[in-house]
């Protein structure tokens, strides 16, 4: 066994997105999405049995995490997968534990 000191460069970056994933009220609101899709809140709350309050907590926790990017359009919000930086963060996490083992 060896000491873990320093996260692995492959990991950074990572732990919010797993956080972020690690809730199935977040995990379906990302099954929502259809590829390149952009949606809007209300269309995000129509999805889901969640509150407007409920979906705006858990798209703030996706967004700070950068797995929502999102763009404002006059008064709506429009949020998007951000697929490169999910995509990213578990390659890099795969590729270590390939390397690892």
């Amino acid at each position: 066994m060896k000491l873990i000191s320093d996260i692995p460069a492959e990991f950074k970056n990572t732990a919010a997105i797993f956080i972020a994933l690690g809730d199935e009220h977040r995990q379906r609101i990302l099954l929502a999405f259809e590829k390149g899709e952009k949606l809007n809140i209300l269309q995000i709350v129509s999805t889901t049995t969640l509150s407007r309050t409920a979906v705006t907590h858990h798209l703030k926790v996706l967004h700070a995490a950068h797995v929502l990017d999102s763009t404002k359009i006059g008064k709506e919000v429009h949020f998007w997968i951000n697929r490169n930086t999910v995509v990213d963060a578990m390659q890099g996490v795969l590729t270590y534990i390939k390397n690892e083992t």
